[in-house]
């Protein structure tokens, strides 16, 4: 929150010592401090802001100008924790781009990770808007979280009419799910064969996707074993995501491509992914911390 500093200027009559004149200089907004840790999971950075210990507000312009690569801080996406009466923390979303989003399986991890480290403890639970993810941790810097359960009825994902959202009526046969955000997989062949930003940026923005989708490309290796390109809803191509990858499973587990726990293979590095094809989805992964720091507006 800001608040107003009010300068003024008095001249003195040294003779009688009272004050014969003002001028007063225009109220200054005082600046805005955010204090953040930056952190990456596989070079999927983000940033997180901990509210619990800051009053400050977080709005889509702040977000947009942390999220600034040149100007900002730079990061894919930013969370934002506030006190909860019944998990450890409650996490907020958002893009570079100012939009928000509902889950990054990343940016999750990474805050289990500070949350345990701050506790000593090997287990934590987070509230996000999809309700409670119990998270806890399997190594040093590797990190287990519940994902929640996959969304897959059209109305939920959501597409603009209904479809099948196994096999939807786009070229290239993609599927989709929701992993709190939309999901749209497309198995390939040849993944380096794909331009990722071309096909990825039209099918982002296609009418079938009213809230825009995030779009993944798979190549299977073997059915426990997947290279994955993203393109990313509001954040374009990064070097992985947690819930890029989670989607991408659960659709070839769908498709009866995958079995139940597999090795996803981003650029940046790999995840493993379960899901029995009920239930919720279980993420591990690395993550680690880079720097913390104060942004001043």
């Amino acid at each position: 929150m800001r608040s107003l500093i009010k300068y003024s200027l008095y001249f003195i009559d040294l003779n009688n010592k009272n004050p014969i004149d003002r001028l007063n200089i225009p109220e200054v907004p005082e600046m805005t401090t955010i204090k953040f840790e930056k952190m990456h999971a596989n070079g999927d950075d983000f940033v997180i802001v901990d509210l619990r210990d800051q009053d400050i507000i977080i709005d889509q312009d702040i977000a947009r100008r942390l999220g600034d690569r040149n100007r900002g801080i730079g990061f894919n996406q930013l969370v934002v924790l506030s006190a909860c009466n019944d998990a450890a923390a409650y996490l907020a979303f958002w893009n570079a781009d100012g939009s928000t989003l509902n889950a990054c399986g990343s940016a999750t991890r990474g805050v289990a990770w500070k949350l345990m480290r701050e506790t000593g403890s090997s287990t934590t639970t987070l509230r996000t808007i999809r309700g409670l993810l119990q998270c806890h941790k399997v190594s040093d810097h590797f990190i287990a979280v519940s994902m929640g359960c996959p969304l897959i009825d059209w109305r939920e994902i959501p597409t603009a009419h209904e479809v099948d959202t196994l096999r939807l009526p786009l070229s290239g046969d993609p599927a989709a799910c929701n992993m709190g955000n939309p999901h749209c997989t497309f198995f390939v062949d040849d993944l380096s064969a794909v331009d990722v930003m071309a096909r990825g940026s039209a099918i982002e923005k296609h009418p079938l996707f009213p809230e825009k989708t995030n779009v993944h490309f798979v190549q299977v290796l073997t059915p426990s074993h997947i290279r994955l390109r993203i393109w990313e809803r509001g954040g374009g191509i990064p070097l992985g995501s947690g819930s890029c990858s989670c989607g991408a499973v659960v659709n070839g587990v769908r498709r009866g491509l995958l079995e139940g726990r597999v090795k996803v293979e981003c650029d940046g590095g790999s995840v493993i992914v379960s899901w029995d094809g009920k239930g919720d989805v279980f993420l591990e992964g690395p993550v680690e911390f880079s720097f913390r720091g104060i942004w001043t507006d």
